[in-house]
This record gives C-alpha cells, structure tokens and sequence, in this order.
C-alpha cells in the first residue's frame, strides 16, 4: 500500500497507475490510514483542506470543497471541531474526507476500519459504499475481515504468507446495494466461504514453512 502510495522505496520491480510509473507520492493517489493521523491543531475542515493547499486552490475554493466532502461524510456539523472533539469514527470519516477531496484517481485504504467497533465499522463501510456509487473512484481496501472484503469488493486479492504475492483472485459477483438481504443470502455465505478455504490453506502453509524452519 505505501509502494503503490509512493511512501516507500521499492527494492525490486515497478508500480505503474493508468501507464504511468509511480516514482514517489502524487496527487492522483490518496491514502486512509488505519489512524486518522489528523493534525490536531487543525479543525476538521482544515484537515480535509490540507491536500488542496498543494493544488494551489484559493482559500475560498479549499473551504468549499472541504466542506462538500464534510457533508458528504455526514459531519458538516463538525467543521469547526478539533480532533480532540470527535469520536474515533469521526476522526476516520474526516480522513476519508480529506482523501477524497484531492479528487484521486486511486483510494488506497489500509485497514481504516480496523480499530473501529463493530457497529461504527458497518456504518462506516455503508457510507463508502454510498460514496463510491456516486463518484466510481478505484479502492484498494486492506482489510483482514472476510465479510468486509465481501460486503465491499468487485473483486477480492487473497495474500500468501511471506513472501507476499497474490495466492487467489476472487472476482465477486453480488448485486449492489448490498443491504442485510444481500448479506444474509447464501450466494454471499459462499463468497464467504471461498476466501475463508484460502485463508486456512495459507495458514496450513505458513505453520508447515515454520516447523520446518526449526532446528
């Protein structure tokens, strides 16, 4: 995720996006950390504005356009509001808020939801799902919750132990939107049970790779 992000040095290979080679951080990429990593002397719109001062908008504009994607988050209330005031959710919907202010071609999300509680997780997930429905923008999604990479993906990358390559792709099929009709169907149940036999094989692997490591 940092590679692709231009956050990290590759040892081996390329990244391209859309034919271009990825050769350090661009405005064409934005990322939604597992924690917000907010400024905290920041309010909340000026967080989401921080990407746009690189673009050069004219203060104006930059406050429009946070505020958009505030209201599109569910937290216009909350512009004026510090870190310090929000909720963990809020804070992450703030993060979601100022990566997709910069209008990026690819979202790169690396686990945002994982220090979330269940229910916040949920809310939050539906309310990506809403907003990819209206603006289509490319995801990359991390997650270690199969019913989360179900819930949201197209299509599902299934990681090998060390080294990290793509053990299975599994293109998902379901319709959208998908509400608890959808979620509770069998169809999703073998969504489910696709990735879960992949993760058990790579973790029979991975614990064979360790045994056989030992003295």
């Amino acid at each position: 995720m940092l590679a692709i992000a231009g956050l990290l040095r590759l040892s081996a290979g390329r990244i391209t996006v859309d034919g271009r080679e990825v050769r350090g951080p661009g405005l064409d990429r934005a990322v939604v950390f597992q924690e917000a990593g907010l400024l905290p002397w920041r309010t909340a719109a000026a967080n989401v504005a921080l990407g746009l001062e690189a673009k050069r908008l004219p203060r104006a504009e930059r406050g429009r356009v946070a505020r958009h994607y505030l209201d599109l988050v569910g937290l216009g209330d909350f512009a004026a509001a510090h870190p310090r005031q929000l909720s963990g959710g809020m804070k992450q919907r703030v993060g979601l808020a100022r990566a997709l202010a910069v209008d990026p071609q690819v979202l790169l999300m690396d686990e945002p939801f994982a220090a979330l509680d269940a229910q916040t997780r949920d809310r939050i997930g539906q309310s990506l799902l809403d907003i990819w429905a209206q603006h289509r923008k490319t995801v990359l999604f991390v997650t270690h919750s199969i019913d989360e990479a179900v819930h949201l993906s197209d299509r599902i990358l299934v990681m090998s132990f060390r080294p990290g390559r793509v053990r299975a792709e599994i293109p998902v099929d379901l319709p959208r939107p998908r509400d608890e009709h959808v979620r509770n169907s069998a169809e999703f149940a073998r969504y489910r049970a696709l990735v879960w036999d992949q993760l058990a094989e790579e973790v029979t692997r991975s614990e064979e790779a360790v045994l056989h490591s030992q003295p």
